[in-house]
């Protein structure tokens, strides 16, 4: 334990009992040997972005610590979503569980493996508004505060669910 990391990954589901499946990827990060979750937002509903043909979202974000790099926290991620049966028919597809890296240390990346911050983030409402709950002043990359980056953009229909 020489090098803790600081992460912020969004999850997202719309197949199969969306918010089981958050609940699930939430309890496999935290009994992941290398990764301790700390904060985790309440759960949302969201309609979908890019491809409008599927049912609404279940989104929410958490944080976490670990002695991963990025690749190696990703291809974590990854793992999780093979698990509970991600797959990826095509680009904004329904899908079972989406986990991905926002913030990582607050390092710049443009590999195409992983862009950091993660590249449209700070212009989705069902991102900014679970994070904007559980860290208001967490800046993300050269975009500002979450607090105000979810401020202006509004609500996007995104709605708190009540058992979440």
């Amino acid at each position: 334990m020489n090098n803790r990391h600081f992460a912020v990954i969004a999850l997202g589901s719309n197949l199969d009992n969306p918010a089981q499946q958050i609940r699930g990827a939430l309890d496999a990060l935290s009994s992941h040997p290398d990764i301790r979750l700390h904060q985790t937002s309440s759960l949302y509903a969201t309609a979908p972005v890019g491809y409008d043909d599927q049912p609404d979202f279940v989104n929410a974000v958490c944080t976490v610590s670990t002695d991963m790099d990025g690749f190696s926290l990703l291809s974590v991620l990854n793992r999780i979503e093979a698990d509970f049966g991600r797959e990826r028919s095509f680009r904004n597809a329904p899908r079972t569980l989406d986990l991905d890296i926002i913030d990582f240390d607050g390092l710049s990346s443009d590999d195409p493996c992983l862009t950091l911050p993660h590249p449209r983030a700070h212009e989705r409402g069902f991102v900014i508004r679970p994070l904007a709950e559980i860290l208001p002043d967490f800046v993300l990359g050269k975009h500002g505060k979450v607090a105000e980056l979810s401020k202006k953009l509004g609500d996007q229909g995104i709605r708190l669910l009540p058992d979440g």
